[in-house]
């Protein structure tokens, strides 16, 4: 059932060399609006997630698709989590403030939904032209080279997203008496996190928290790469493993290395 990733890949990239990156640094103030839920959309956003739906219908006849702009105008479409049918969930441009900034971090996501589990995941990074991929079960790669990440770095070795809250978190810490062996190296936040969960599965992050609604299309995706390449992610308040549903509710969802290095960050988090 799952179509080639090299295929899903290309359309990916296919579509942001027409669509995307025609428009980077050259959109115009009315081709830059918010959608239903008052984020920013451009028209690159819609022609694009349009663009990706119709071509994965054409690769996967009868699947369903849950795209982020289409949820602004109608959110009871995540509904097709509940049905047999296989769902894609499209992210177009994630990052779309960088995007329409002008800055060079935006990514497109795509997840592809069977039976309420993700099966499989890509993140396309279109200045790099570069893809992130994995299948359920059979690895992650960058293109084609596979990704594994390294489980064994030390917590003050850890470089992580996180917070502006997390980044004052760190400052005050790194004052107090005995705390300093404790703390991570570093904490960074893209404003794209398809570009952040690549990167976990790179090796290039070591972990990441995200609080809040945390929506399919941000996440379905990379959580599955990164598990690919061998991290770990649960969400804090019941240690469960993050999985897609048609309730969006607030949640943490922390990821690490590893299972330890996961622990390890919680209590430093909670302390």
């Amino acid at each position: 059932m799952i179509p080639d990733p090299k295929l899903i890949a290309e359309i990916m990239r296919k579509t942001a060399e027409k669509i995307v990156l025609s428009r980077f640094q050259s959109l115009g103030a009315d081709e830059i609006t918010a959608n239903g839920t008052g984020d920013v959309v451009t028209v690159a956003d819609l022609e694009a997630e349009d663009t990706l739906a119709k071509e994965l219908q054409i690769i996967l006849p009868g699947s369903e698709i849950i795209g982020e702009e289409g949820v602004s105008r109608d959110p009871s479409i995540v509904g097709a989590l509940l049905g047999s049918n296989p769902v894609w969930i499209i992210d177009p441009i994630d990052g779309t403030q960088n995007f329409a900034d002008g800055k060079t971090c935006f990514a497109m996501i795509v997840a592809l939904i069977a039976k309420g589990e993700t099966i499989a995941g890509w993140i396309h990074e279109p200045i790099q032209n570069r893809t992130v991929w994995a299948i359920r079960g059979e690895g992650a790669y960058e293109d084609e080279k596979q990704l594994r990440i390294n489980g064994s770095k030390s917590i003050p070795r850890l470089r992580g997203s996180m917070n502006l809250q997390y980044h004052r978190w760190l400052d005050e810490r790194r004052n107090i008496m005995g705390k300093e062996k404790f703390l991570v190296r570093e904490i960074v936040r893209y404003r794209c996190v398809g570009a952040e969960y690549a990167d976990l599965a790179r090796g290039r992050l070591d972990f990441a928290r995200y609080g809040g609604r945390l929506k399919p299309w941000d996440h379905a995706a990379g959580v599955l790469i990164f598990n690919e390449a061998g991290g770990y992610g649960a969400i804090i308040s019941t240690s469960a493993s993050y999985h897609v549903g048609p309730t969006i509710s607030d949640q943490v969802l922390l990821l690490a290395p590893n299972r330890g290095s996961w622990q390890k960050l919680v209590e430093l988090m909670i302390t």
